[in-house]
């Protein structure tokens, strides 16, 4: 324990009881009843009420949310100067349909956002409900723009469930089984997890990164892919589902040399890792790297349906009719969205970096001290933490995983996994250090339970 008792009373969960409590259990029961069996649930939270960093389930138990309704809720639950925001927006309009007529804040949200974005202007935004919302119109555009056919996305790579989403999407098997045919023209190739894909230090892991960029130009373009047929090539800039794996710089930058050299589109999915989650507006600012394209969405709007795709100007050049959304840009979600970038800009991009610079020089000490822990990475407060069954082996531990995230909610702590066996802390951006704090040492209680249960399985089984 790191932090006083005094602390932990003040930050830390509030329990009463065993988990779920009854009303929870009532409420589980209905849903097993009544919503699809397609949902992906990790535990029985059933949330009624939240606040900053802490959500309050309807049995009045108290928890530290560090997943952030999945890095959606950027400023905290209910910002009051979010709250404002909506609640004076929903008084004027909520609803007249940017796609037919026009908002005054679709043109002052496109404004704000071209201030900040990671490429040079004059810009042009489309607006709809969801990340894999932006991901279509990106996916559209591209094609429409470069009258080309063919697109290249990575292995690993979650870009939402729609039907062309989910055709650049390859992080698990069960997101596309029995759902093919998928929208045609998509290859992908390996991402650099320098984790599962090479040894040694920071030369070899360079080298790996690079080697995984080039492969484009020289296995692609001279066996299946005519570069002049691609029109773009999608890239997170850190996985998200994928396991929080973050690209190196010089991969970036070898992706942008070959979209130059072949006149082909470079998209940033920036859904989970923008709107300042990593201390910068843009993960991919940290590269240096400019994109064509940037598709956006979650903290965007701290919990309000607004999905953003943003490019050059002259690349947003098709005809009306070509592509539209009902209710994208509905003037409450914009209204969020400029409140959102207001906190973010006073306060949350900031306390992002410090904060992730904090629960970073804690983890890494993890490496040392915990056999299960394989590797910690991300960037500010996107962070992921590799579970494996030992560090020699490297071998990866899902059932591991999936272990400490339920005893993370058994201690009032809510987490999500990511890729096959990691873990993701992905807080809101105004979390305090003192919520960090008792947060890490809640999870490292859990990483050592964990750890003691995997040890007496082993003697068992011996």
């Amino acid at each position: 324990m790191t932090v006083s008792p005094e602390i932990v009373t003040q930050y830390g969960p509030k329990l009463h009881g065993s988990l779920p409590g009854p009303n929870a259990r009532r409420i589980v029961e209905g849903d097993d009843q009544w919503i699809s069996p397609s949902y992906t649930r990790s535990y029985p939270l059933v949330a009624k009420r939240g606040r900053g960093v802490r959500v309050e389930d309807v049995d009045g138990n108290q928890f530290l949310d560090f997943a952030a309704g999945i890095a959606v809720c950027s400023t905290g639950h209910c910002h009051p100067e979010v709250v404002a925001a909506i609640q004076e927006q929903a008084g004027e309009l909520i609803h007249m349909s940017g796609t037919d007529f026009y908002y005054e804040s679709l043109v002052t949200l496109s404004e704000r956002l071209s201030k900040i974005a990671p490429m040079p202007g004059p810009h042009r935004f489309y607006y709809g409900n969801s990340g894999a919302e932006a991901i279509e119109c990106a996916l559209k555009l591209a094609r429409y723009h470069t009258k080309r056919q063919n697109v290249i996305a990575f292995l690993g790579a979650f870009h939402g469930r729609t039907m062309g989403a989910l055709s650049l999407t390859a992080s698990k098997p069960q997101q596309r089984r029995r759902f093919a045919p998928l929208v045609p023209g998509v290859t992908h190739i390996r991402y650099p997890n320098a984790y599962r894909g090479c040894e040694g230090g920071p030369q070899e892991t360079e080298a790996f990164a690079l080697g995984c960029a080039r492969y484009i130009e020289d296995k692609l373009f001279h066996t299946v892919l005519a570069p002049e047929e691609v029109a773009a090539i999608f890239v997170e800039p850190i996985q998200g589902e994928g396991g929080y794996v973050v690209a190196p710089t010089i991969f970036m930058q070898e992706l942008r040399r070959i979209c130059d050299k072949h006149g082909i589109l470079l998209v940033a999915d920036e859904v989970q890792s923008g709107a300042g989650r990593t201390g910068k507006w843009w993960a991919i600012e940290h590269t240096g790297v400019q994109p064509d394209i940037v598709c956006m969405a979650k903290g965007i709007a701290s919990g309000m349906p607004l999905g953003i795709c943003m490019s050059r100007a002259d690349i947003m050049d098709w005809k009306p009719g070509s592509h539209a959304s009902t209710f994208g840009g509905n003037p409450v979600c914009i209204a969020s969205a400029l409140a959102t970038l207001d906190v973010l800009e006073r306060e949350g991009l900031s306390n992002a970096a410090q904060r992730g610079e904090q629960a970073f020089r804690r983890l890494k000490t993890w490496l040392s001290r915990h056999p299960v822990v394989g590797d910690v990475r991300g960037r500010g407060l996107m962070i992921g933490i590799e579970i494996v069954k030992d560090q020699k082996s490297r071998e990866a531990a899902p059932e591991l995983r999936d272990r400490i995230v339920e005893l993370a909610f058994e201690r009032g702590l809510l987490i999500l996994g990511c890729g096959e066996n990691s873990v993701r802390l992905a807080p809101p951006l105004i979390v305090r250090e003192q919520e960090i704090e008792v947060a890490l040492d809640i999870l490292e209680e859990c990483v050592r339970v964990a750890e003691e249960e995997l040890a007496r399985a082993g003697h068992a089984a011996g």
